[in-house]
């Protein structure tokens, strides 16, 4: 049984884990709550996202920071389409061709909307010309008009021709036309003459019509000159009468294109230079009509032209807001770097690739231009080039569609170069808290982009209006997801294993990840029963099952612990031994298990061994905590003489790495009990961090300890007296299962809360721990009297083997004596 002294440390039942009242909610089932959608226990995160999402100054892009399942994604999906709701719609975009420099296409901005009526308008301008023009230069009008062009041509050509006749003639020469030039044939007494019969003729005859030959070819290059001229002159009249032709037919489409287009002075110029391409190439509108049928398409090749002759007049929307209400809000899932900035497609022809501004695509960015990006910062950082390129984007207010590959080299071929877009956008990062402090520590250009933190949290205090809050979740998602709705026991038990995700009865976890996993699966579990509404019993068995379902490496150690392949004790009492508690974290479950410590104490000089540390299976913080075990036992005992004896502490079966400064109570109690020869209730397990005033510290994963240990004590046989000892501190972190809870409260289990080493050591010894007299002594028969007495009675012994030139005795020697009192101190304890 529990020793009396005790009683005042023990906890009850209402202690180790906090109830929710069902009937303090008002309501019934969650059928009967409204449908509400509010944020629960974010306010700081909210804040911060009303503050970033409004502000307008440059730079203040926001990280959100969270672990995941605390509802961050809705939220803050919600909030922006909220405001982006209130916000202007920005305008299209589109890329056209550059007449002035074909490589760099230019890019436009419109009314949303506009983008695709202006492409629209482009194209039956296009579609007006291409019937138009036909008609106009097949007209008879058009045709007569160049024929008396052409006819004045012939004229002028003829008269020169008959003058050229004469001038030859005059000079004993015909002119004759062929496919290969004008041949000047000779005349003799008027008839013409061949080469056999020029060489007939005198020398002096020969020389005299050389001469003549030479005049006339003078003659014949001027014709030549006068004619070319003539045809120049000619082919001007003819394009300038295209000219008009065209301009008159097609003035007044461009016209009405202006004046509709007069607010957007880019556009109004983009149709200027149309103009004057379309003027300048009228015949590429006249021949499309003649070309021959199209090919029969081959698969895998394209027999498109690389340039099509009407492609130049075609408009790229990169950016159509027309169906945007507000401002626009995209989530970039796979923020590569050619889905954030966009890209320049190829096409292939005849096994060579080639592009034009009509292939160029947004990305996120583009689309988002204007309103907010969200994007998971991992994705991006992970993504090559991306996070650069979105941090120049930023930094410059503009984004450059290019090809990645050109752009760092990988492609020697250069592409075409579109005209940078300016951007305003509002950037909404999604990372953990570790990506965040990573990026703020090392990324120089961090601080100043992305200005605004929303740190999302994962638990809230308890407030009067919290349990009602979670009702109206429940409600919404059992409508939303047609769970079966939850009658107040289940609301209430719901509550209870939201505080125990948190370890804390004032708190109440916010991770709405888990919250909607333990409702789908109680919903299960009661709609197999056969239940139209869901209970406490159903949410309790949704517990007990997710566990099975976990629990398997417990149940083996549990195993172990039965079969005592690990050992431990849960009844008597045993000098320099003792229920150590340890958690196991597999990832999504955690559970306790307990370890023996025990400690060895011999006379000598090297202090405390840490054998986990010596064996390299010992953490920092492990290390850490045993090594305040000297400062501890320096400042109570050492005042007068040293500390003369050396000592060992240990896990006992224990392969792998201990770490943390929990078990630092159970070590320093071990070891005293091993100093004063004092044995401990093996019935009792402890755990908690010491420091060197001998005060208990809270530690992490109380409820998985106690209720490891406990279920230990159910495997090895209930006594009645067991329990475990816990830092007071972690009183308030306590939310033991309903198992544990039940057996605390019908006595069969007990939890130790306290402050000091010394209220443990009265609870595990049942002998008070004795305070300092103003004499520098403690009172007889308390615990630190009989350590003090035994660290005395070692200095003793000590110095006098130093006298006598001794270095120390055999270490077997002393611990058959440490052995003897041991088995005299155990044979008292028994008798008490």
């Amino acid at each position: 049984m529990p020793t009396p002294t005790s009683e005042q440390w023990r906890l009850s039942a209402r202690e180790v884990r906090a109830r929710f009242d069902p009937a303090q909610l008002p309501f019934e089932t969650t059928a009967e709550l409204p449908y509400e959608e509010s944020v629960i226990g974010q306010e700081r995160a909210v804040r911060a996202m009303d503050f970033g999402l409004h502000i307008q100054d440059h730079g203040y892009n926001i990280f959100v920071c969270g672990i995941p399942g605390t509802g961050k994604s809705t939220i803050i999906k919600s909030m922006i389409r909220q405001v982006a709701e209130k916000r202007p719609t920005p305008e299209d975009w589109c890329y056209v061709h550059n007449f002035r420099d074909p490589d760099h296409p230019r890019a436009l901005s419109l009314l949303p909307g506009k983008g695709r009526e202006f492409q629209r308008d482009m194209e039956h301008l296009i579609a007006s010309l291409k019937e138009e023009f036909p008609k106009v230069f097949q007209s008879k009008d058009y045709e007569e008009q160049r024929e008396h062009i052409e006819e004045e041509f012939s004229k002028a050509r003829d008269a020169l021709s008959e003058k050229l006749d004469a001038q030859a003639k005059e000079h004993g020469f015909l002119v004759k036309g062929t496919r290969v030039g004008i041949i000047l044939v000779p005349l003799h007494k008027g008839e013409p003459i061949n080469p056999e019969q020029f060489e007939a003729l005198p020398e002096n005859v020969q020389e005299e019509i050389k001469l003549k030959e030479k005049a006339v070819r003078e003659e014949v290059a001027n014709f030549l000159e006068q004619l070319r001229a003539l045809g120049m002159e000619m082919a001007e009249k003819i394009a300038q009468l295209n000219l008009q032709v065209a301009l008159y037919t097609s003035e007044h489409l461009f016209d009405s294109l202006r004046t509709k287009y007069q607010p957007f002075p880019k556009v109004v110029d983009y149709l200027h230079a149309v103009q004057q391409d379309v003027l300048e190439n009228v015949q590429d509108f006249l021949t499309e009509q003649h070309e021959s049928a199209a090919p029969i398409p081959i698969p895998g090749l394209d027999l498109e032209p690389a340039r099509r002759a009407m492609i130049r007049y075609a408009v790229n929307v990169v950016v159509d807001n027309s169906a945007t209400r507000g401002a626009p809000f995209v989530e970039e899932t796979n923020p590569t770097y050619n889905n954030l900035i966009g890209r320049i497609e190829k096409k292939a022809h005849l096994g060579l690739l080639y592009t034009d501004f009509t292939l160029i695509k947004a990305g996120s960015i583009l689309q988002a231009n204007g309103g907010y990006l969200l994007v998971n910062a991992l994705d991006v950082l992970q993504n090559p080039f991306a996070w650069n390129a979105l941090k120049r984007i930023i930094m410059k207010r503009e984004l450059k569609i290019e090809d990645i590959a050109e752009t760092y080299g990988f492609a020697a071929a250069s592409g075409i170069k579109p005209e940078p877009i300016p951007i305003t956008l509002r950037i909404i990062l999604v990372g953990s808290p570790y990506l965040f402090y990573l990026l703020q520590e090392y990324e120089e250009d961090f601080p100043r982009i992305f200005k605004v933190k929303a740190d999302f949290d994962v638990q809230q205090n308890l407030r009067d209006q919290s349990p009602l809050q979670y009702s109206f979740f429940i409600a919404r998602l059992c409508k939303d997801k047609g769970l079966l709705h939850f009658d107040r026991s289940a609301v209430a038990a719901v509550l209870e294993q939201a505080a125990r995700w948190v370890d804390h009865q004032k708190k109440l976890s916010l991770r709405f990840g888990d919250l909607s996993d333990l409702l789908h699966e109680s919903s299960f579990w009661a709609a197999r029963e056969g239940k139209s509404l869901v209970s406490r019993s159903h949410v309790q068995r949704a517990i007990k099952e997710w566990i099975h379902r976990a629990n398997l490496l417990e149940e083996r150690i549990q195993d172990l612990i039965a079969e005592g392949t690990l050992m431990v004790d849960v009844n008597g009492a045993v000098t320099g031994q003792i229920n150590g508690l340890s958690v196991y974290d597999l990832g999504g479950f955690s559970f306790g298990r307990p370890s023996r410590i025990t400690a060895r104490v011999f006379l000598g000089g090297t202090g405390i061994v840490n054998i986990e540390r010596e064996a390299k299976l010992s953490g920092k913080t492990h290390s850490k905590g045993v090594l305040i075990l000297s400062g501890f036992l320096g400042g109570r005992y050492a005042g007068d003489i040293p500390l003369s004896l050396s000592a060992s502490i240990g896990f006992e079966q224990s392969y792998s790495e201990v770490e943390g400064d929990s078990a630092s109570a159970a070590e320093l109690t071990v070891l005293l009990s091993a100093i004063a020869g004092l044995p401990l209730r093996q019935d009792l397990a402890i755990t908690g961090s010491i420091n060197q005033r001998g005060e208990l510290q809270a530690i992490g994963g109380v409820n998985e300890k106690i209720e490891g240990f406990y279920a230990t004590c159910k495997a090895l046989g209930m006594t009645g007296t067991q329990g475990v000892i816990i830092p007071r501190r972690n009183a308030q972190h306590l939310m033991l299962n309903e198992e544990v809870t039940e057996a605390v409260a019908a006595g069969r289990f007990h939890v130790y809360a306290v402050y000091t080493v010394d209220e443990a050591l009265q609870i595990l010894t049942g002998l008070p721990a004795g305070e300092l007299q103003p004499d520098g002594a403690y009172p007889d028969g308390t615990v630190n009297a009989a350590v003090l007495g035994k660290l005395h009675a070692m200095d003793a012994r000590l110095r006098a083997l130093e006298s006598k030139g001794a270095t120390g005795l055999p270490r077997e020697s002393l611990e058959e004596e440490e052995g003897g009192d041991e088995e005299e101190n155990g044979e008292e304890d028994k008798s008490r």
